[in-house]
């Protein structure tokens, strides 16, 4: 049993650092730089408060500001726990004092973790899925990047040239292209199909012909001129070559993550489960740490995922089951979006969410109760070290993914 408990409140130049002792009594509070010899400073005062006995920290972040600490943390056989942002601020609603200070956040910090006992310790896992969750948080920030871009691009399009932004989509290389070198009705009208045709295929557009021939209707049916029509045409190349090197940049990052899982000692054994491709068991591994030590159940981990229901009853209603309120949303991602790509290429998955669905499930729950099944099995392959073999159901025709195997990828 800890005797001593240390509260982090993370920051960028500086952390706040307090120990309490086993009755709540505050025995250290101080402001330290965000450097090694400060911080080995702190961590030696407090393991001297000790005396040898067992100290349980806790910080609000779980990279980025407080990785030093955390490094260093870890070399001393540190016990950490995470205790969310949002968990610190609810919880200091109950506590004296109205004021927020560094000081009282890292006190509250302590206190939590002396009195609660649903922390998650974090778990730092291995150098690869370390590797793995910078990759994939990088990734993310570029899709969210994109995603920006081409809302941008989509409005500076609407306004220019609506008939085109419609026929158009915009997500697909050959439409980028092809608002790199054409923005305007006039100039498409003046190009001509045949022209166009050719420029688009001296750039290696797929089905050339057919993307002129909608881009010349588009821009027969429109013949007026909007104001600053020049100004909105360079804004609409600028975007769509932004969202070209985006993509490009997504591309090599997605090569590095597959060349970094495919390294990885369950690779083979994640992505053996329908619907998880390089990426999705990438995020997998990353947020797991690397390995499953940390969840003793299935259950756990289905709790961790978010993707097991909580109970939200009250007087006499009863069975209202709801999404918890603290799981890890990546991951939650990573089991619902695998579930609804195998719908789709997997019969076996496809039976259980028909089947749900006669039940009277609505969509989203039938795939969340797969997404639940597809905890269980996940973590029995990694508990035997096995990968799964899928099992031959009878082709339905109609059905993608159904027939003869291996003709389609099942993974994202």
């Amino acid at each position: 049993m800890s005797r001593i408990w240390a509260g982090i409140d993370s920051g960028k130049g500086h952390h706040h650092g307090l120990a309490l002792d086993a009755e709540g009594n505050t025995r250290l509070s101080r402001r330290v730089v965000n450097d090694e010899p400060e911080l080995l400073q702190l961590i030696g005062d407090v393991l001297g408060m000790a005396a040898g006995d067992e100290v349980t920290w806790a910080i609000d972040m779980t990279g980025g500001e407080p990785a030093l600490l955390l490094a260093l943390l870890i070399a001393h056989g540190q016990r950490v726990l995470y205790i969310p942002g949002r968990l610190v601020n609810r919880a200091s609603d109950g506590y004296r004092g109205e004021g927020k200070t560094d000081a009282r956040d890292a006190y509250v910090i302590a206190d939590q973790a002396r009195m609660r006992r649903d922390l998650r310790p974090i778990n730092f896992g291995d150098e690869a899925a370390l590797e793995l969750k910078l990759l994939t948080g990088r990734r993310t920030d570029l899709v969210e990047d994109r995603t920006r871009t081409v809302n941008r691009l989509r409005g500076s399009l609407l306004s220019l040239f609506p008939a085109l932004e419609r026929d158009l989509d915009i997500t697909y290389v050959g439409p980028l292209k092809l608002l790199t070198g054409y923005q305007t009705p006039a100039a498409i009208r003046r190009t001509g199909i045949t022209r166009l045709t050719k420029w688009l295929a001296n750039r290696k557009v797929k089905n050339s012909r057919s993307l002129a021939e909608r881009a010349v209707e588009a821009a027969k049916r429109q013949q007026m001129s909007v104001p600053a029509e020049k100004t909105i045409a360079q804004l609409v190349r600028t975007l769509a070559e932004e969202v070209i090197a985006l993509n490009e940049r997504i591309g090599e990052i997605d090569g590095l993550i597959e060349e970094r899982f495919r390294s990885h000692e369950l690779a083979d054994i994640v992505q053996s489960l329908p619907g998880i491709g390089a990426v999705l068991g990438a995020e997998f591994l990353a947020a797991v740490g690397g390995n499953l030590d940390g969840f003793a159940s299935p259950d756990a981990l289905a709790a961790f995922a978010g993707v097991a229901p909580a109970p939200r009853d009250s007087g006499k209603v009863s069975g209202n089951l709801h999404r918890p309120s603290q799981y890890h949303r990546r991951l939650q991602r990573v089991f619902y979006t695998s579930a609804l790509v195998s719908i789709r290429c997997d019969p076996n998955s496809r039976q259980f969410y028909d089947r749900k669905r006669a039940e009277g499930k609505r969509h989203v729950q039938a795939v969340l109760a797969l997404a639940r099944r597809r905890v269980n099995v996940l973590w029995a392959l990694i508990r035997d070290r096995r990968s799964r073999r899928a099992r031959r159901s009878p082709a339905v025709p109609g059905q993608v993914g159904w027939g003869r195997p291996g003709r389609r990828r099942c993974g994202v």
